[in-house]
């Protein structure tokens, strides 16, 4: 993720280890099948994605070029923090709406970027700090996640949150020093938010196996033991004039943790190595059955934000380059992502005396339902995810009933409607979520500020 116009050295020529063009294997002849980068990535089980400045979809070479050749979208900056909630509490969404209006209408799928990072707050978050800064954070993630619910692919839940060096530490950062579990608050509150988005970690710098990369290795596969809701780890692969040995390697550890893998931001440096980079990278991704897509950072040369460094696949005048061919070359000759194979037809039946259930077992929920709640909190404040379950009748409308604590109170409901903020307070149903058939579940959420232990939901169904 960049600064609007900022250019990050260290970013773009601190890239570890080498591969130079006697090293790298050589690019395969193109298939027939695949003759943009959309259809060829498509062809993998992949997509192939670009950053889009929304201003720039007047401009018809610009538009032509990304209509022809990109399955993905992201957005350079409409729908981060400062874009999103210019003033707190008020949300401002034309921006990431006209792009997802326009990907929506193009065959495209959305990556979100980037519900937190420590750059592009908007200055009266940049004037917080602590609970209130928390509290803010998590709303944020709440409300822009639950507003693009459905139409988003992956979020960038955090970005940049590591520090470069030698470490594998934390990035000091106001959001750091609300407490070290910042991370995984956003996570939680991103997934109640938008169940159906993959949630994303993102950073630059972490193209090969060093103390950057594996201090994020280490936060996932913490995350992964706990149940911390993360689905993918997004490597922005900002590249110098040479690549990491071991980039290949790197992103199979991550992958082999349980996460997809993402290339989130690929530009590359001109230069006579600048092709033969490009295709590395995509080997790599489709070597990775658990990689997912890769991301160019913009469109042409002229639309980068690395200047004169023409790091894209597409000069000004919208020509394709040298390595726009070693992209498309490497996706034609890789392999697609496996699907899981049918059933196999030897196996043999179930056996037929197995026992049926046991007609006693009670049907699910009293009085036609029941809830169960899970709880992240920090100090301060907390979010809740209640999950309705309906009972052997169904149900055409439900309420939960729950007391909180002393001191606790609600400031905001998503998938529900409220009733009360503090002591006994009663969520219902909205109108998409309200009809459920015996056994079926449903889940809304709250964020308060207090603390909520000892919550015990009750449900009542109509």
């Amino acid at each position: 993720m960049k600064p609007k116009k900022a250019v990050r050295a260290t970013v773009i020529l601190a890239v570890a280890g080498a591969l130079t063009a006697a090293t790298m294997v050589a690019l395969a002849p193109t298939a027939s099948a695949g003759t943009t980068l959309r259809t060829a990535a498509a062809e993998k089980g992949r997509y192939f994605g670009a950053a889009v400045a929304t201003g720039k979809l007047s401009t018809s070479t610009y538009v032509n070029i990304l209509n022809r050749e990109f399955n993905s979208v992201v957005a350079e900056n409409e729908m981060k923090w400062d874009a999103t909630e210019p003033q707190q509490g008020r949300f401002s969404y034309s921006g990431g709406d006209r792009l997802v209006s326009h990907a929506q209408a193009n065959g495209m799928s959305v990556r979100g970027h980037a519900l937190l990072w420590h750059q592009q707050q908007p200055g009266w978050a940049q004037g917080l700090s602590g609970s209130a800064l928390r509290n803010a954070a998590i709303n944020h993630v709440t409300q822009v996640a639950t507003y693009y619910r459905g139409k988003i692919y992956a979020w960038d839940v955090v970005n940049e949150a590591f520090a470069d060096g030698g470490s594998g530490g934390r990035r000091d950062s106001n959001l750091q020093r609300t407490g070290n579990d910042w991370i995984e608050a956003a996570f939680r509150a991103a997934r109640a938010a938008d169940p159906g988005a993959k949630l994303c970690y993102n950073d630059y710098n972490t193209d090969g196996i060093n103390a950057k990369s594996t201090g994020i290795y280490n936060m996932v596969r913490d995350f992964k033991s706990r149940g911390v809701p993360i689905d993918c780890v997004g490597f922005q692969s900002h590249l110098g004039t040479t690549l990491a040995g071991d980039y290949q390697a790197n992103l199979q550890r991550f992958a082999d943790l349980g996460v997809d893998v993402q290339i989130t931001e690929l530009d590359v440096m001109t230069g006579s190595n600048q092709a033969n980079i490009f295709g590395a990278v995509t080997r790599a991704c489709l070597a990775v059955t658990r990689c997912t897509g890769i991301t160019v950072w913009g469109v042409r040369d002229c639309d980068s934000w690395r200047g004169s460094d023409n790091a894209l696949l597409f000069d000004c005048n919208g020509n394709k380059k040298s390595a726009y061919d070693a992209v498309l070359n490497a996706l034609n000759s890789g392999t697609p992502i496996p699907t899981t194979p049918p059933p196999n037809p030897t196996t043999p039946p179930p056996n037929p005396t197995t026992p049926p259930p046991n007609p006693t077992t009670p049907p699910p929920g009293p009085s036609g339902c029941s809830a169960s709640v899970t709880v992240n909190s920090w100090t301060g404040g907390f979010v809740v995810n209640v999950k309705v379950t309906a009972g052997s009748s169904g149900t055409r409308g439900w309420n939960v009933a729950l007391t909180l604590p002393a001191g606790a109170s609600v400031t905001n409901t998503w998938s529900a409607t409220a009733s009360g903020s503090s002591g006994s307070v009663r969520f219902a149903n909205v109108d998409y979520n309200g009809q459920l058939a015996a056994g079926q579940v449903t889940e809304f959420g709250f964020q308060g500020t207090g603390t909520a232990s000892g919550l015990a939901p009750t449900c009542t169904a109509s």
